[in-house]
């Protein structure tokens, strides 16, 4: 059995691990760090190119973060939440490319348009009504609407191709959205870790155990899934960043804070589609409305992809159930997740949640036809054999104690960490990797509180981070100047 000592524990390899540990080395460069993931290479879970949307999520086309309030208003206070951590992510990558932390932005980062595209009349007056309560805001310069199916056809010629000229249609933009391939993007930031001092990549280790020791140090205990060897780390600070094995891992501590947390785990696939002659059509993010009972994430969109310099198109997500935690889990991750500690909310959520427990069930019987039914609403024109059914990745939601409901479902990401900031966890999915960076903000404000009130920690976040501390969303000076750093060194506005 062998022994380590180290400042920092990263469980998982992918986006969030990634960011903390980069965050981490900038913030203090002689920190000793080791890195543990369990399959054979770095990102290849939730972080994985074909396992994820690929969207920069800014609010621009997600209209579950604009929803319609019982008079008929719009609630646009998430939309600007979510538009100003993902500012603080490009802020943080703009960095990183200024630096040579990370390669050309064109091999992680592609400018495409972000739309949102809604037919009906009823759906046409809400996303009128979105357009208005967002335009005259800075953040959201430059989306532009339409009802004219001619300017329609202009942005998404294959939307609107065989489309019943009858049909109200409507679409808003913004240019400046973008597509990103987090796998390239963690890989490269492991590449930058692993060439500074200090830091160490495991692959094909598991966690088995965590444990305190007297001294107040985390021992964490390790097997090559290869050669059976064990590997006990003790470390000063863990994070556990393992995605949809976040639950069980920080259960395993056995921290107060971890007490009445479950998960409800949510599969998807995508049909995809890389026939040049068709992609080459389609320079987009189309986002559409939700079916009713559909969780966020299974908000129905026709993507451009990039991943690794390949060209594609994807529609999606058709959300399924599985008892995995993990694409490469177990069918007992579910049931082995249960404690007496949370099988009360996990119960009252089920209890509750019949609308999208029958959604999932449909979902699940669905067959090529009606998955090509719903592909041809936004590409009325699409050829059966021109699209492959891929496995998307999998997501674990949050479960959690409620004083009122007894449980509630969470569709978002969640910070978990013990009172004396030795050992956090990210719960949760949604928006994923778009919100890495104030997501990870957030376990440096919990769990180094100390250094994060220090000088030379906050002169070095605003260095990388301009905007830290401060509100984009009421600071339209600091936006706009932000924004066109961002947008000119990731390469954003080339549209």
């Amino acid at each position: 059995m062998l022994t380590k000592n180290v400042d920092v524990l990263l469980v998982g390899a992918g986006a969030m691990s990634a960011t903390l540990g980069v965050l981490l080395k900038q913030l203090n460069p002689a920190l000793t760090m080791s890195m543990v993931e369990r399959l054979d290479d770095v990102a290849q879970e939730s972080t994985s190119g074909w396992n994820n949307a690929g969207t920069g999520h800014a609010a621009y086309c997600e209209l579950n973060y604009t929803p319609q309030n019982p008079d008929g208003s719009i609630n646009a206070s998430k939309a600007f939440a979510i538009n100003e951590a993902f500012e603080q992510t490009l802020q943080f990558w703009t960095h990183l490319v200024r630096i040579k932390a990370l390669p050309e932005p064109h091999f992680f980062i592609n400018p495409t348009p972000h739309m949102s595209f809604v037919w009906g009349e009823a759906n046409v007056a809400y996303l009128r009504k979105r357009f208005e309560a967002l335009r005259d805001h800075p953040m959201f310069e430059g989306m532009e609407y339409s009802e004219d199916p001619a300017v329609l056809q202009e942005w998404v010629p294959l939307v609107m191709q065989g489309r019943d000229p009858a049909q109200p249609v409507a679409g808003t933009r913004v240019k400046h959205g973008s597509d990103v391939n987090f796998a390239a993007l963690s890989r490269s930031m492991v590449g930058h870790l692993q060439a500074s001092e200090g830091f160490e990549l495991l692959l094909n280790h598991s966690v088995s155990t965590l444990e305190k020791d007297a001294a107040g140090h985390w021992l964490v205990t390790c097997q090559d899934t290869k050669t059976a060897t064990k590997t006990v780390f003790q470390a000063g600070f863990v994070f556990l960043g393992a995605g949809g094995a976040a639950l069980p891992l920080l259960q395993k501590t056995q921290i107060a804070e971890s007490q009445g947390y479950g998960g409800f785990p949510v599969s998807g696939q995508w049909l995809v589609c890389k026939k040049p002659e068709v992609v080459k059509h389609h320079l987009a993010k189309v986002y559409g409305k939700a079916s009713i009972g559909a969780p966020p994430m299974s908000v129905p969109h026709l993507d451009t992809r990039v991943i690794d310099g390949e060209n594609a198109l994807l529609f999606g997500p058709f959300a399924g159930f599985t008892t995995k935690f993990l694409k490469q889990g177990s069918f007992f991750d579910l049931f082995a997740s249960i404690r007496l500690n949370n099988l009360w909310p996990m119960v009252k959520v089920g209890l509750s949640s019949m609308d999208l427990i029958r959604y999932l069930i449909t979902e699940v019987l669905q067959t090529r036809h009606s998955r090509m039914k719903a592909l041809r609403e936004y590409f009325p024109e699409a050829v059966e054999t021109d699209w492959e059914l891929a496995v998307a990745g999998q997501r674990v939601q949050i479960i959690k104690k409620d004083p009122k409901l007894g449980g509630k479902l969470e569709f978002g990401t969640e910070v978990v960490a013990a009172a004396d900031g030795s050992v956090a966890a990210l719960l949760g999915a949604s928006p994923g990797a778009s919100v890495a960076v104030p997501a990870m903000l957030q376990v440096l404000e919990k769990c180094f509180p100390q250094q994060m009130a220090s000088a030379e920690w906050q002169n070095t976040l605003k260095t990388m981070i301009p905007s830290y501390g401060e509100s984009l969303i009421t600071d339209t000076a600091l936006l706009q100047r932000v924004r066109a750093q961002t947008l000119s060194v990731l390469r954003l506005n080339t549209l």
